[in-house]
């Protein structure tokens, strides 16, 4: 006779075990986004196409992602279910537990912004009174795929040659990926160095679009 009890644990650790790979963490954030192809997804992590396959294959039995057709591509997308709350907890859980995690976050992120970043509820109340500009500077691939309502999009790589476009008497929100999405903090670095006021939103797109917010797309 089976036992109730270990077998539900052992689909616990078998889940797990799916999220245990630093590449589908990855993909997890990359799908986040927005649907994409695996022709895509292994572009974006410079992965093979046959390695980036193999672990979706592994997320989509997890039921870490769902599939839709659209011709003859197949396109993923994070699944059904709390999947962000899953790797926010995971990742909160690592910056309280493991000391190397903590070293990494404090050395590297904190350096590049050591002000508190601007919560959700923060953001909101700031764009109903109108007094902040929205800076999303993902790629504007992703841009395109969904963004915060009202967001300009300038990606890093752009922003030196676009300072012109952003104004320098409003406070600036800027954006990106998620919590360890390095784009938002080199934003924020580069543009206080200009002189700009800007902070970071704490969660990415991903967070926004999770808690049922609204978002624009390009048409």
């Amino acid at each position: 006779m089976i036992n109730t009890k270990t077998y539900l644990l052992e689909q616990l650790a078998e889940l797990a075990r799916v999220l245990g790979h630093a590449h589908r963490l990855d993909l997890l954030e990359h799908i986040s986004q927005g649907e994409r192809s695996v022709e895509r997804l292994a572009e974006i992590t410079g992965l093979s196409v046959a390695n980036t396959s193999a672990h979706l294959q592994q997320l989509r039995r997890g039921g870490f992602v769902n599939t839709r057709r659209d011709g003859k591509r197949i396109l993923y997308r994070l699944g059904d279910g709390p999947v962000l709350e899953l790797l926010s907890a995971l990742r909160y859980f690592a910056e309280r537990n493991k000391a190397e995690v903590r070293e990494v976050v404090s050395d590297y992120f904190d350096n590049l912004d050591s002000l508190e970043p601007v919560s959700r509820q923060e953001l909101m109340s700031a764009m109903r009174d109108g007094g902040v500009t929205l800076l999303d500077v993902r790629p504007d691939e992703e841009f395109a795929l969904g963004h915060l309502p009202g967001a300009v999009n300038i990606p890093l790589e752009e922003l030196e040659k676009r300072l012109s476009e952003l104004p320098k008497d409003t406070e600036i929100i800027a954006y990106c990926r998620g919590a360890y999405c390095v784009l938002s903090f080199e934003a924020v670095a580069a543009l206080r160095s200009k002189g700009f006021r800007i902070r970071r939103l704490q969660d990415g797109f991903p967070e926004w679009k999770a808690a049922g917010l609204a978002v624009e797309v390009v048409a």
